[in-house]
């Protein structure tokens, strides 16, 4: 090989070594450094300059150009950057499953410092003490007040409940906004990364780096694939619907519920519109929707996977009550934490609000059968009595007296009974009419015995104490038939319904909380055998530097070395 050549293989020894230090360099000055992947340098041999062929020979006789700094690569392992996304977004599942069962139970056991378990135990101390002295103004009183506490603290409960399903509403839409956002960082990155690896000399590892930690983070608020292609797009998938695909990004938007101001994650491109005069769109997002949450939740179905898609179910689409258990529509509620909790809790107000004032209407006469009105029409299987001002437990209209009264609409109608008497008819409740409702929404004590509580009387129309009614309502807190939901097989009463139904969130709290936990150790398992392969160990990279060093001093030692021998030939010869 020619001397001066000699040179020029010395010299990429000493570019080749110089790049591989930086390259070094670069990994130690980023060893804490988030999502940051080690980098690899990868070396080989110049193109060989062929000085002539042989056939007869082994080989040909070629002469090397040196060696090359060829490129730099990230050292990932992409079944584990796989795995460890897809369980970092069922731990982030779960983990706000656990939250909000955690929150639930904190509705539930506090408050203002004073558990709710507390209102109900003075309603039944005070129906205890009622039934010892029934014709007492006092007890009549203190049963009043009681009730009344009793469904102040039940709004106030639903109340902290209805709060915190506006409160996940509002993340809902914060984890919407922040998916887009890296929807929108992926697609320029994807062009910055292409623009760069376009000539094929450079690799954008720093850019792939970010692109990667935004992967990491998307996949904890979604179930997501991805691929890349050849030019170093990479296309993300959204439940299996394109979110990120060549130039576009298919940002999800959210549809707001009239009724509740709830939002629904949908994509626009598969949602059917019509364009409203003021130009905007009206939306119908049946089969848009992002997340199908009629799917049980399940690992084997991967259905369990995504922070966004927790705070959907828990939250629920609607503030439940009592006839989403009582009209056979458990299913739609019962794996929303929330809603099931609302329905459960205000059935428990339901029932007892009516069973005390169906035991007062049983005193007051009420009687169940057909009733025929004035014009002909046959009311069938009402439940209605006379009217009766002076009666026992009526008021100054006739109507029987109600304890629990809706807020909204009349507990009684009075009509015209066909042999000219006027009659009052329980108004049935009707699932399709809030307003019929005796819910915590629609529920309050009956402002004429708020005012005179002594309207309840007791007494009867000899003169004689009326224990029975009394002994009746106490009963009714002691009597095991009621149970939190459909399927609940357990039958409980009104005094222990609410432990049982405290227990039950904190039975699911500590079921979540235990897969969450699990969870977690899986995600750090995961994540330490992808450390293995694409964290920056400081010891291994500064015996890499020392290496490169060394090649670095060795090839300028060879540069010396030629120097010196073309010296002195250039000497010799002049001589």
């Amino acid at each position: 090989m020619p001397l001066m050549g000699s040179l020029y293989v010395g010299a990429s020894g000493l570019q080749a070594s110089q790049n591989a230090l930086n390259t070094t360099a670069h990994n130690l000055s980023n060893v804490d450094t988030t999502g940051y992947t080690r980098q690899q340098v990868q070396l080989s041999a110049r193109p060989y300059v062929t000085l002539s062929v042989n056939p007869k020979s082994v080989s040909d006789q070629q002469t090397g150009l040196g060696v090359v700094y060829s490129r730099v690569k990230q050292v990932r392992d992409y079944f584990l950057d796989k795995t460890y996304r897809r369980e970092s977004g069922r731990s982030m599942f779960y983990e706000v499953s656990a939250e909000a069962l955690q929150e639930v139970e904190s509705q539930l056991g506090e408050l203002q410092g004073e558990a709710f378990q507390t209102s109900i135990t003075d309603l039944w101390t005070a129906v205890q003490e009622l039934a010892k002295d029934p014709s007492s103004s006092v007890t009549q009183g203190v049963l009043v007040q009681r009730a009344a506490e009793f469904v102040e603290r039940a709004a106030s409960v639903y109340e902290g409940l209805s709060t915190y399903q506006d409160n996940l509403n509002t993340q809902i839409a914060l984890y919407v906004d922040q998916i887009n956002e890296y929807g929108q960082q992926i697609l320029l990155l994807n062009d910055k990364i292409r623009s760069i690896e376009g000539g094929g000399i450079e690799q954008a590892n720093d850019l792939r780096d970010a692109r990667n930690q935004i992967l990491d983070e998307l996949s904890e608020l979604a179930n997501i694939t991805y691929t890349e292609d050849i030019y170093g797009n990479v296309s993300v998938q959204i439940e299996g619907v394109d979110f990120v695909k060549g130039d576009n990004c298919f940002e999800i938007a959210l549809y707001t519920d009239a009724t509740t101001g709830f939002y629904t994650p949908f994509w626009p491109q598969n949602a059917s519109f019509v364009t409203l005069p003021d130009g905007t769109r009206s939306y119908n997002i049946d089969g848009a929707e992002v997340f199908d949450l009629s799917r049980g939740i399940s690992s084997d179905l991967n259905t369990d996977i995504g922070g966004l898609k927790a705070m959907l179910l828990a939250r629920g689409d609607h503030r439940a009550d009592y006839t989403d258990i009582a009209g056979g529509n458990y299913d739609q509620v019962s794996q929303s934490v929330v809603m099931n909790i609302q329905a459960e809790f205000d059935q428990l107000i339901h029932n007892v609000a009516t069973k005390l004032n169906d035991i007062l209407a049983g005193a007051a006469g009420l009687q169940t059968g057909d009733l025929t009105l004035a014009d002909g029409t046959v009311l069938t299987g009402v439940r209605y009595c006379q009217s009766d001002p002076d009666g026992y437990m009526r008021n100054e209209d006739g109507s029987p007296i109600q304890l629990f009264a809706k807020a909204t609409t009349d507990g009684y109608q009075l009509v015209e009974g066909a042999d000219g008497n006027q009659y009052w008819v329980y108004a049935e409740e009707n699932a399709d009419n809030p307003d019929s409702l005796y819910s915590i929404k629609n529920l309050e004590i009956d402002q004429r015995l708020m005012k005179e509580p002594a309207k309840l009387g007791f007494i009867l129309s000899d003169g004689s104490v009326d224990y029975d009614t009394a002994e009746a309502l106490k009963a009714a807190f002691t009597e095991e038939e009621y149970t939190l939901n459909p399927n609940v097989k357990k039958k409980t009463s009104f005094v222990d319904y609410y432990s049982d139904l405290v227990a039950q969130v904190a039975n699911s709290g500590s079921v979540y909380r235990s897969i969450y936990d699990n969870q977690v150790s899986t995600v750090e398992a995961t994540q330490a055998a992808r450390e293995q392969v694409l964290g920056v160990a400081s010891d291994e990279e500064l015996s890499y530097m020392i290496k490169f060093q060394n090649a670095y001093n060795v090839s300028s030692r060879y540069i010396n070395v030629i120097s010196q021998m073309l010296e002195h030939i250039i000497v010799t010869m002049g001589m």
